[in-house]
């Protein structure tokens, strides 16, 4: 019988070829030992979760395309980022605009005097603070309905620690490059940076997925139109989160698995001390 080139044989009968991995922990698995899942198929031993024998306690464990945890929320990360910005989009509602003026991102900031505020001053803080502030209700409502919907994408296929990881690094990446680039004085504040970011992530996993990428890209060209194109948007956020949030992502899906953590923990490293570059640089042009 002729077999076709490059196909893998099942783990379980290595009689039969396949095409066919495991969501959770990409062994190949034929028709019959591949098991319907809410994404993908998976193999008898991931959805057992462990219950055999002979193995240590976590090595049968389901685990993500990235090799976190299953867990039984798959959103429970987004709901928190979602629960962040809510309390901060209903505290700026209360308190007003002292609150965003103490809290968002100021681009090359300087008083009247000369006098140097911001992160410039050592307000580090709003590097962060900023990707989590709201304050007009449609920002609001479109970056949080982005947040859910691609959130609730990526979450499931990286685990919850490395997604908050890839959210955060998203979002700073984001203000770092804003802080750069931004004209004096322009403030910049909302969880767009997060949100490109999941969209740089969902373009890296699709990939990975061997998925049809003309619906991706389409949606990717399509945010960075609207980017470019509307007026009183920080591009410079979109960008970074945008970037950054594909390289994690790479970085994540692609690790061999003997060195995962290394790599993927490296990679955080990495373009987290990018960022921490970007700031200082800036900082010492402006002082």
């Amino acid at each position: 019988m002729d077999t076709q080139p490059g196909l893998l044989r099942c783990y379980r009968h290595p009689e039969a070829e396949t095409g066919i991995r495991c969501a959770r922990c990409e062994r190949p698995i034929c028709t019959q030992c591949m098991i319907s899942a809410s994404v993908g198929f998976q193999c008898p031993e991931c959805v057992r979760g462990g219950s055999g024998t002979g193995h240590a306690p976590d090595a049968n464990q389901p685990r993500t395309l990235a090799g976190g945890r299953v867990a039984s929320d798959e959103r429970l990360v987004t709901k928190i980022l979602i629960a962040i910005n809510l309390a901060l989009f209903i505290a700026v509602q209360v308190v007003g605009d002292r609150l965003v003026d103490d809290l968002a991102l100021i681009g090359g900031a300087y008083l009247p005097t000369g006098e140097l505020v911001g992160v410039s001053d050592g307000e580090w803080y709003r590097l962060l603070t900023s990707a989590f502030l709201h304050q007009e209700i449609p920002h609001f409502l479109f970056n949080m309905m982005g947040l859910w919907v691609i959130g609730g994408i990526v979450e499931p296929e990286l685990g919850r620690i490395r997604y908050a990881a890839l959210c955060l690094l998203a979002g700073l990446s984001g203000s770092a490059l804003a802080y750069l680039l931004s004209p004096q004085n322009q403030f910049s504040l909302g969880a767009s940076g997060i949100v490109y970011g999941l969209i740089g992530a969902w373009a890296v996993l699709a990939r990975r997925r061997r998925q049809d990428m003309r619906p991706v890209a389409l949606f990717v060209a399509l945010s960075l139109l609207f980017t470019f194109t509307r007026p009183g948007i920080s591009w410079e956020a979109h960008v970074g989160g945008l970037v950054a949030g594909a390289l994690v992502a790479y970085a994540m899906v692609h690790a061999p698995r003997a060195r995962r953590d290394l790599v993927q923990y490296g990679a955080c490293g990495l373009v987290l001390l990018i960022d921490l570059g970007i700031v200082l640089a800036r900082s010492a042009a402006l002082t």
